[in-house]
């Protein structure tokens, strides 16, 4: 599903060894499909729409691949848990977005990919993590990245809840403009088309009304989006 043109935009050595982590991390979070993969190159299609440098682009690619570096140098068992997290829980994973801007510095990441990785979980409303940026004072590359990482999550199994169709996705997607997410950004993915890594991974039983779980149920959006939801 995943397409590689998004490679080209940095140093080849360097997109192998980020794959390579974001593969890591995928299995770590037990993604059974590519997740940070996918990221890139939704990301990136966005950020032609708003017409981003290319060394911008290479910086948001960049970021999608290690957005969650974070989390598995935490190594916290409760990321892979099936039930709801904790109070504790919850604060403690809050570290990730830092810890992982340290870690991309460690692998080499440039500054600006690391700046995403610090700001990924920054909401639109001032809501987010760690430093409650809000609005434009939130990078637009960060902002893209917000938006791409949740639809994606929700789109694709996890250990606590099934995928959403791409009709359920988009409603969360929707439902959050200009709460947690920008609003421009979202209206771009919703106009993206006929592009593979949109697929959702919802499997056919799962799309009869009432068998698929909210968003909201369980873990849902507290997994990927601030603490305080």
């Amino acid at each position: 599903m995943v397409a590689m043109q998004t490679t080209e935009l940095i140093d080849k050595a360097a997109a192998d060894a980020f794959i390579q982590l974001a593969k890591t991390v995928d299995k770590f979070e037990r993604y059974e499909h590519p997740h940070a993969q996918r990221i890139a190159v939704i990301a990136d299609e966005i950020a032609l729409e708003f017409h981003l440098a290319r060394h911008d682009r290479g910086s948001l690619y960049a970021g999608a691949l290690l957005h969650d570096l974070g989390e598995v140098a935490m190594e916290r068992d409760y990321i892979q848990a099936t039930g709801p997290l904790s109070v504790e829980e919850r604060l403690d994973l809050s570290r990730h977005p830092v810890i992982g801007e340290r870690e991309a510095s460690r692998v080499g990441a440039d500054r600006a990919a690391q700046l995403l990785v610090r700001w990924h979980h920054e909401w639109w409303n001032g809501a987010g993590y760690p430093d409650a940026l809000r609005r434009e004072e939130i990078p637009l590359a960060a902002r893209i990245l917000r938006v791409v990482d949740s639809y994606v999550a929700l789109t694709d199994a996890r250990p606590f809840r099934a995928a959403l169709t791409v009709e359920a996705a988009r409603r969360e997607l929707i439902d959050r403009a200009g709460i947690e997410f920008d609003p421009s950004v979202v209206n771009v993915l919703l106009a993206l088309e006929a592009l593979p890594e949109l697929e959702s991974f919802a499997k056919p039983e799962r799309d009869e009304p009432g068998e698929q779980p909210p968003a909201t149920e369980g873990r849902g959006w507290n997994m990927f989006s601030s603490f305080s939801s």
